[in-house]
């Protein structure tokens, strides 16, 4: 219980500071919202009006403060300085795909990184574990939009077997969760490979196989089982990671996510929507690994009396 509140008070703080990096960098961009939204046309005494009622000729501690209170009180991110919509709405509306894609993108990079890493580790220095090696620094280089290019040019342009864009079913899925998901699976390939090689060394391992269990036991109980805290920890971290490497690849798949939305709101300067959208994806982050230390001590009971 101790452990998991302080784990909490952590995420508090961490979050809180999250936002106030989140606010300050937007501020920080050129352009001004008031002159904006006044138009054109406008003179500057309507540019001061619009600065007035929007809160801008306020302190900027201030206007942080206000923005933050209205979060932590209503839920309230502000008002799209294009659309006039609310920004947790329009957020609401885009975030459930974005999870979506970065759930399967993530379960696409374990399904086949963590055997890939396994084999690697068993079979070190042979062909296999080169060629794993050379798939996993190819995937970790690759950039995410060139593969995604690529994907579509293979799988939609000239195999005509997979939609290129849109949402709706499984197949709109397949390309997209590859993309943002190859170099999430080099990197768990190679975390799994590092830690299971370091495990395998150990004497226990030694001892289990000398009492002739069997290798499925050895790799998979004994060996596995010690080796997954660093795994685990990568995972969510790259989980985290998918959200932000969702910008691109829904920009490329005209995929409804926020990702999309965060690039369409920098293109038009609504400030406050890019604000909104940045805070969502930082705060997810921040509760990923929140999760991640709390999940620990199941796997290793020592790790909560540190």
């Amino acid at each position: 219980m101790k452990y998991a509140l302080k784990k909490l008070v952590g995420f508090v703080c961490t979050l809180l500071f999250a936002s106030l990096v989140v606010f300050f960098i937007i501020h920080m961009i050129p352009g001004d919202p008031a002159t904006m939204m006044a138009g054109p046309g406008a003179t500057q005494a309507d540019v001061d009006a619009m600065s007035a009622r929007m809160g801008l000729d306020q302190p900027i501690w201030k206007q942080y403060y206000r923005w933050l209170s209205k979060i932590i009180l209503h839920g309230d991110l502000g008002v799209s300085l294009i659309t006039n919509e609310p920004v947790a709405g329009m957020i609401g509306d885009k975030l459930f795909n974005t999870l979506v894609l970065s759930f399967w993108g993530i379960a696409f990079a374990v399904a086949f990184g963590i055997p890939l890493g396994i084999l690697s580790a068993l079979r070190q220095n042979s062909l296999l574990d080169i060629a794993v090696m050379g798939i996993s620094i190819a995937g970790v280089s690759m950039p995410i939009f060139w593969l995604a290019l690529l994907l579509v040019m293979l799988f939609s342009v000239n195999l005509g077997i997979l939609p290129a864009t849109g949402v709706g079913t499984w197949c709109h899925l397949v390309l997209p969760a590859i993309s943002i998901g190859l170099n999430s699976l080099a990197i768990i390939a190679r975390m799994t490979r590092s830690s299971m090689l370091e495990v395998l060394k150990e004497d226990y391992i030694r001892t289990a196989e000398a009492k002739g269990l069997s290798s499925n036991k050895v790799v998979l109980k004994h060996a596995l089982k010690n080796a997954v805290i660093p795994i685990i920890t990568t995972i969510g971290i790259q989980f985290g990671y998918l959200l932000g490497g969702a910008v691109l690849t829904e920009s490329v798949f005209v995929y409804p996510g926020i990702g999309r939305l965060l690039i369409s709101s920098i293109n038009r300067r609504d400030y406050t929507t890019v604000q909104g959208c940045m805070l969502v994806i930082t705060a997810l982050f921040i509760v990923m690994n929140t999760l991640l230390d709390l999940i620990y001590p199941i796997f290793d009971p020592r790790i909560k009396r540190i």
